[in-house]
């Protein structure tokens, strides 16, 4: 399984997690909700889709629209069909969430990890959070070595986008601190939720900014 495969199975077993949706539906999650996966089409999700059900980790049903007749058998029209996250596809996700390796905190894949630590434990969000500043940090050092001994050689605009990508890692790195010190605040806690009650309605990863009881409209895209 590729990385990028990989980051779509994760995103699409966490939206199911939270309800049972036909492909429509969860491809227009995958473009608002999480951003990295605009370029997504059905041409990637349905094979993934596919997989899943293979593996055991969704069940496909079927389902009429909202408002529709019941579906005569030779009317022609196919019900729609909607995928629901099985128990064993709950316990992968799970196991998914609480890994905290470098994949966690790489590019693409910080950014689907980010939009689901709603549900992730804060020991687990705390480790994702510091390692992606320490990678951040290590790429800044790497770019202000790479400027410094090639400054001379650049001209104008070069220079310009060298500066605006270091500004763009710099302010990711700033956002993280933020983020780390209102985990370790326990500004965030929340109460438990009992087994079996419905997830907040919120987008998933929602999570209060540092100092502030607002949500995030999103968590941005990470500085490449």
């Amino acid at each position: 399984m590729s990385r990028r495969s990989g980051i779509l199975e994760f995103a699409v077993l966490g939206l199911l997690r939270e309800s049972p949706m036909h492909g429509y539906e969860l491809r227009k999650r995958l473009n608002t909700s999480l951003g990295v996966f605009r370029a997504f089409s059905y041409g990637t999700l349905y094979p993934c889709l596919k997989t899943l059900v293979a593996q055991g980790w969704l069940v496909e049903e079927s389902a009429a629209a909202p408002g529709d007749p019941p579906t005569a058998p030779l009317s022609g029209r196919r019900a729609k069909i909607v995928y629901r996250l099985t128990a064993e596809g709950k316990e992968h996700f799970e196991e998914l969430l609480a890994q905290t390796g470098p994949d966690a905190y790489e590019d693409e894949h910080f950014a689907a990890r980010f939009a689901f630590f709603g549900q992730t434990s804060r020991d687990v969000r705390m480790r994702v959070l510091e390692g992606r500043r320490s990678r951040l940090e290590e790429r800044l050092e790497k770019m202000r070595a790479s400027l410094a001994r090639t400054r001379e050689r650049l001209d104008d605009y070069t220079l310009e986008l060298q500066r605006h990508g270091m500004e763009s890692v710099e302010r990711e790195v700033r956002w993280l601190n933020e983020l780390i010190e209102s985990e370790r605040a326990g500004r965030d806690q929340r109460p438990p939720m009992p087994e079996g009650s419905e997830q907040h309605k919120g987008e998933p990863g929602d999570l209060p900014r540092p100092g502030s009881d607002s949500r995030p409209d999103s968590p941005g895209k990470p500085a490449t």
